[in-house]
């Protein structure tokens, strides 16, 4: 297997390369105005180990595959075109009143709670740019009023009018029946051609999102729209690199539903998280493969902290209706929660509580943190960890980035004045807020699902996974954490293992089980056609990205409910048709099961009715994964090498420093055990074992981390 998987993070581009038997990770900094300057110096420092040009390289890998934080940037910092919308006749309210709580989607459990003072986002499409057409189709997609073409063509020319650079169409049951949709399409193209007004793209909603839900189907082709070229132009501008580079295949694109597809069938809207959702990917293949039965996963990184989980038989999570930035949205997306916390989460003084508060706030790649001593004025995680003597600041990344720690004292001049408090008291403060709000994160993402912390294996990875997996863990009551191979680019391992992968979905109303008539779904012949028309879409994908037939499998997933209650599950028929009333039953069977395992055996109730309200199919070709050799602690243990150098570290809890052993890239060779406190730093991550826990090094250069009252490790 030769290919190239990349995370471009708001810090640091990660490179993995898988060339046969031997893996390279590589890192740089993310060069924001032009993305394929970083790609190509983290490509330089792979090329240098595997001594080869990197015109060579590739031409002979499989693919490149791309994962970015570019679209979620983007919308953050509401960088993007001038965006109008057609919307029917009626409903022009719909997106600027949102629906029930919809305000408070995307704000912190604390300030959602308090609806009352919750401020509604800035809007991606002001009132002003909202423009309505007379037309209206019913539930069933049957047409009540026709489509008026001329005030089709008068609207447009409004929009048009107002400076608009991107054009959403989202028309009532659309998705029943897209005609009217398509019409617009084929108007705007007669009145505005490209020759006239240039690429001005048209998004329709019924192609963004198979959903009914007029609200998120709205939002979710609006934010298609938003950052269509943006995604566009510098995906384009990564691609164009590559050819000049000698690489003649298609690029490939990372999606937050966990798979990947080339650039021309990719929408902005999925590559949303892109990066995180390929960690999460990693994490569950790891998890298979090792044998690991629940794991909650965290990526640190420069700018984030991002959170998943991956519980028995390495099953990952998904939100249908996610929310992204303060929008809900509708398409499938692997669940993770995402916290301002990061190596680059800027840290400041709070009067209120006498404190300092770290992030939302990074000083990302450009500054960046200010010992990186490129301009950053303010303190940050990294900052601190320098002072608290746990990074090695002639050695960091590898000696690509000398740190300052004069810079770094400066910084924190503010925090120590306001609080009369040293610069090393400073630093123990941030680290602990920053790992207190971490734990915080796991703790209730783990306890929102009805798990407990203690029964689950921290993975730790990002590029400052490996260094606060420790005083996280403490803070949130986990005894056990493994920090996985290739920890410090861990999302862009996941990358490379990704399958080619096309999910489509229709809404439906099918009551599996009619309380009312007592009677079961017969209608087979109907089911079955839609089954084959999703599979057809997903054949459609594939085939046309160059795929054979043969290659393509296929999945089919109900969400079904019961008749009075609102939750719904996700259930995998190992039977795509439906033929029988036993595989009706056989259906409801496994909904119940499910269903009693999420929300508890007392509330599952097929007898008020068993509806199906989404029908999914998912198209795929195995393309191969990255094999982790095998994680279980070694039988036998072996005493640390010797230390290369010591140096003096702080810990919490303690005011003095402490003469800390610091060791090498032997300290990974399996079976070494080190008692905390220790640093192993074998160029790569800086691994910090914190007084308390113990250090054991498994293969491939994973590490499991114990605490001292887990006495399982012995």
């Amino acid at each position: 297997m030769k290919r190239i998987a990349v995370d471009i993070g708001g810090t640091f581009t990660d490179c993995f390369v898988s060339w046969d038997e031997q893996f390279i990770q590589t890192k740089a900094l993310t060069t924001h105005h032009n993305l394929a300057l970083g790609f190509n110096d983290a490509l330089d420092q792979a090329c240098e180990i595997l001594s080869l040009e990197r015109r060579l390289l590739l031409q002979s890998v499989d693919s490149v595959r791309y994962a970015t934080t570019l679209g979620t940037n983007a919308l953050i910092e509401r960088k993007g075109p001038r965006v109008g919308v057609l919307i029917t006749t009626g409903f022009e309210s719909t997106i600027p009143i949102s629906r029930g709580r919809g305000y408070g989607d995307g704000l912190p459990d604390e300030q959602a709670r308090d609806m009352s003072r919750a401020k509604r986002p800035d809007p991606i499409v002001p009132i002003s740019r909202i423009r309505s057409v007379k037309q209206r189709m019913d539930y069933r997609g049957k047409v009540l009023m026709d489509l008026d073409e001329a005030d089709v063509r008068e609207k447009l020319k409004e929009l048009v009018d107002t400076g608009v650079q991107a054009i959403v169409v989202t028309l009532i049951n659309s998705v029943e029946n897209p005609d009217h949709e398509l019409r617009i399409q084929e108007i705007f193209e007669e009145e505005f051609p490209s020759s006239m007004l240039g690429a001005i793209p048209m998004v329709l909603s019924h192609q963004v999102v198979g959903r009914k839900g007029e609200y998120v189907r709205s939002s979710s082709a609006i934010i298609d729209a938003f950052l269509h070229s943006t995604m566009y132009f510098a995906m384009n501008a990564l691609e164009q690199n590559l050819r000049e580079n000698g690489y003649d295949r298609p690029m490939l694109l990372v999606h937050n539903s966990g798979g990947m597809a080339q650039l021309n069938s990719t929408d902005a809207l999925k590559t949303l998280h892109s990066g995180p959702v390929a960690g999460i990917h990693a994490a569950g293949q790891l998890a298979l493969q090792g044998g690991i039965s629940n794991i909650v996963c965290g990526d640190m990184g420069g700018t984030s902290f991002d959170i998943g989980l991956i519980t028995e038989g390495g099953t990952k999570h998904y939100d249908f209706n996610p929310v992204v930035d303060r929008w809900r949205v509708s398409l499938p997306m692997v669940h993770l929660v995402t916290l301002g916390a990061g190596g680059g989460s800027i840290a400041s003084y709070d009067p209120i509580f006498n404190t300092v508060r770290v992030g939302p706030q990074s000083a990302g790649s450009d500054p960046g943190p200010a010992c990186y001593d490129r301009g950053g004025m303010n303190p940050t995680v990294t900052d601190a960890d320098l002072i608290l003597g746990y990074l090695d600041a002639e050695n960091y990344a590898k000696g690509v980035i000398p740190l300052n720690m004069r810079r770094t004292y400066q910084a924190l001049e503010d925090i120590c004045d306001e609080m009369d408090i040293s610069e090393v008291e400073a630093a123990l403060l941030i680290k602990s807020m920053a790992d207190s709000e971490m734990a915080a994160g796991l703790v209730r993402e783990l306890n929102g699902g009805g798990y407990k912390a203690s029964e689950f294996v921290f993975l730790a990875y990002g590029g400052n996974g490996p260094l606060h997996c420790c005083g996280i863990a403490d803070k949130a009551g986990i005894k056990k954490i493994l920090a996985p191979p290739y920890s410090s680019v861990f999302s862009a391992c996941g990358g490379a293992g990704l399958d080619q992968m096309h999910i489509h979905e229709k809404n439906v109303s099918l009551g599996f089980y009619n309380k009312h008539t007592r009677a079961l779904y017969a209608d087979y012949d109907s089911f079955n056609a839609l089954v084959a028309s999703l599979e057809e879409k997903g054949r459609a994908d594939l085939l046309r990205q160059g795929f054979r037939e043969d290659d393509i499998q296929y999945t089919l997933e109900l969400d079904m409910r019961y008749g009075i209650q609102k939750m719904e599950v996700s259930i995998e028929l190992t039977n795509r048709r439906l033929n029988k009333p036993a595989e009706v039953l056989g259906a409801i069977e496994y909904m119940n099961a499910d269903f009693g395992k999420r929300y508890g055996k007392e509330i599952v109730s097929p007898e008020s009715g068993v509806w199906v309200s989404t029908v999914r199919v998912v198209s795929r070709v195995d393309l191969g994964t990255v094999k982790f050799s095998e994680l279980e602690l070694p039988r036998e243990r072996v005493a640390p090498p010797q230390a290369v150098n010591y140096r003096e570290c702080y810990f919490q809890g303690n005011s003095a420093s402490v003469s800390t052993p610091i060791y090498g890239a032997d300290a990974l060779n399996p079976g070494v055990e080190i008692t905390g406190p220790a640093i192993v730093n074998p160029g790569e991550t800086t691994y910090l074992v914190e007084p308390g826990w113990t250090f054991v090094a498994a293969a491939q250069g994973a590490v499991w981390f114990f605490h001292e009252s887990n006495a399982q490790y012995q």
